[in-house]
């Protein structure tokens, strides 16, 4: 059942065109950074977009901080929002159980599909961005505070390739777990609905006014446990030393959006009529 989920994911063209999509949005902006030698201000624009220019290796690091707040999640969110309503939907919800296949096992498996495509969405953005970032970009350093082949970090202090390298795989970790959460919204509302666009819709509008929380001071005593409030902590990753408060902080949140979200998902799905 995960390997035909896995197939599937892989076979739809619009799997190939939403990574393609995500992966377009740097690659443009790397071009206006390359052809015009101008990034924003200190505190304007997506981080990283400041250092770059210094130094393209660091660019795979501000592609994620572009396509993690906004267009990643929102595939996630379709991806997940379609894969129990979109069976209802078409009909196949009630043929794929009739056979010897468990409810347990096919939630599981639409899950480990979503991580699928968080796993290949995010590595595609990064490949696609190191190579666009050393080509339009470079990936030299001034002597005086670069090791041989080394990269600054955002604190101005060198990194060596394997810490560049680690701390990449770093961020992709932490950014696949906050999309798991994303997930888990989505899969959750999934099950509540045979609506694959009503679920999705619904995830981003749990997304959205979590965004617009962190925003208002009136809203203090909430922030540190909305879904959105802790994205962009990865950027951490790539401080010498690292900063591990809000990383740990946004592990621990998105950790329990996900246990208690995946386990209501569950419970309802067990329940659920398929015959209706």
């Amino acid at each position: 059942m995960i390997r035909t989920e896995i197939v599937k994911l892989l076979v739809r063209p619009r799997t190939w065109i939403t990574v393609l999509l995500l992966c377009l949005l740097p690659f443009v902006v790397a071009i206006f950074l390359a052809t015009t030698n101008l990034a924003p201000p200190p505190g304007e624009g997506p981080a990283f977009l400041s250092a770059v220019l210094r130094d393209g290796t660091l660019y795979p690091a501000a592609a994620l901080a572009m396509v993690v707040p906004v267009f990643l999640p929102v595939s996630v969110a379709v991806l997940a929002g379609d894969s129990v309503a979109g069976e209802a939907t078409g009909g196949t919800l009630r043929y794929l159980l009739v056979r010897p296949v468990g409810r347990t096992r096919l939630l599981v498996a639409k899950l480990v599909s979503v991580l699928v495509f968080v796993l290949l969405a995010i590595a595609a953005v990064i490949v696609t961005s190191y190579l666009t970032g050393r080509a339009l970009l470079g990936g030299g350093q001034p002597a005086a505070v670069a090791l041989p082949g080394g990269t600054t970090s955002l604190s101005g202090t060198p990194l060596t390739p394997t810490d560049l390298f680690l701390r990449t795989l770093a961020s992709i970790g932490y950014a696949t777990v906050c999309m798991l959460a994303v997930a888990a919204i989505a899969l959750f509302l999934s099950t509540l609905t045979d609506s694959a666009l009503g679920a999705a819709l619904g995830a981003l509008a749990v997304l959205v006014a979590s965004e617009l929380l962190a925003t208002l001071d009136a809203a203090s005593s909430v922030q540190p446990y909305l879904p959105t409030r802790y994205w962009l902590a990865w950027i951490d990753f790539f401080r010498q030393p690292i900063f591990w408060r809000d990383i740990d902080r946004g592990l621990a949140v998105s950790g329990v959006y996900i246990g208690l979200l995946l386990l209501a998902s569950w419970a309802n799905f067990m329940t659920r009529d398929i015959t209706a």
